[in-house]
């Protein structure tokens, strides 16, 4: 029972479950509703993005914020341009892993907490960008009026019809973050994690890869800020401040750092658990973060490493209860042994 929990088939079988609930979900939501779960996938997204660059590669960022809005602004000002969306997407994409690769050469010379002090300050320059550039970005007045997308005639405007394109490009996104993982980029980050002078001994360019990292994670943010225009159609600098990076990289570290699943539960952690809370009144932000606390003290690996946790311990007590009643039959075994030797004996 406990290898099948952990097997490939049963992971499998709970992804194929969670997509057909997905998929069914909408026509027993509400309008928030929609809006809800729809913003849970865009910060799964985004947080997708900073597990590569984080939990995968090792390199800390808190600048993830910024790259998802980075590309909601590039998506609403194409857009409200007259520029087709899926251009605009694109673009923000491309765009995000440019600034990427271009923030990764400061975790070449500097690691851990100085890196994550340039991240931050990175973070510090695009708000204020976003918020004093008018020109460009309409300052705190911000965007509005942020047309959803038309594909081959199918109009996204209406709620139920907007959560489907985002279910469908959060579907494409995760299978694009799990190619990578699964690649030879994948286990490269991982190397990179782990050790880089061992990888680097190992023919690993750690130079190329430690870019690489930061230019995937952060063109996965963008993509989610070129979700997240659409879907609000309104934002402004506030939006996309330090809070959000801080929050997905509680998200990450939640969910559980460098597993694909993580995000997501962290996400969901973030997004929907609040609202579930909200039963609670006035003290469901006190509730959820003394739950936040009580996880990271017990158990740091995050919410998949403690369910990890939990199956290995049910596992070893098998195991043990097995080797105990194996014990215990060998034992009888060797009694009844001895009472027929003694028994023979004594008949001679």
């Amino acid at each position: 029972m406990m290898d099948f929990l952990t097997s490939r088939a049963f992971k499998g079988r709970v992804f194929v479950l969670l997509m057909v609930g997905l998929i069914v979900l909408p026509f027993f939501l509400r309008p928030f509703g929609l809006l809800l779960v729809a913003m849970w996938m865009v910060h799964a997204v985004a947080a997708l993005g900073l597990n590569l660059t984080l939990g995968y590669a090792g390199q800390i960022s808190m600048a993830q914020g910024a790259f998802v809005g980075i590309g909601a602004y590039c998506t609403g000002l194409m857009t409200l341009a007259g520029v087709p969306y899926p251009i605009a997407f694109l673009c923000s994409g491309a765009l995000c892993f440019a600034i990427g690769w271009i923030l990764g050469y400061p975790a070449l010379r500097v690691q851990h907490h100085y890196l994550a002090f340039v991240t931050l300050a990175f973070s510090t320059l695009v708000f204020l960008v976003m918020r004093n550039e008018e020109w460009l970005t309409n300052g705190i007045y911000g965007l509005t009026d942020i047309p959803r997308p038309i594909l081959f005639g199918w109009n996204t405007g209406k709620a139920q019809d907007f959560y489907f394109f985002t279910l469908l490009m959060t579907s494409m996104l995760a299978f694009c973050v799990w190619w990578i993982i699964r690649s030879p980029w994948g286990r490269a980050f991982i190397a990179l994690r782990e050790n880089p002078v061992r990888a680097l001994s190992l023919g690993v360019d750690t130079r190329r890869y430690t870019l690489m990292a930061f230019a995937m994670g952060s063109s996965i943010g963008g993509f989610a800020g070129a979700l997240y225009a659409p879907l609000v159609q309104f934002f402004e600098p506030n939006s996309f401040s330090l809070t959000l990076s801080l929050k997905l990289l509680l998200m990450v570290i939640v969910g559980g750092s460098g597993t694909f699943f993580g995000p997501f539960i962290g996400a969901a952690t973030e997004v929907l658990l609040p609202e579930w809370l909200r039963i609670a009144q006035g003290y469901y932000l006190i509730i959820y973060a003394m739950l936040v606390m009580v996880l990271m003290m017990f158990c740091p690996t995050g919410i998949i490493g403690l369910g990890e946790r939990i199956i290995s311990h049910l596992r070893q007590k098998k195991i043990s209860s097995e080797r105990s009643a194996q014990a215990q039959a060998m034992g009888q075994d060797k009694v009844a042994q001895t009472k027929s030797d003694t028994q023979g004996g004594a008949g001679q």
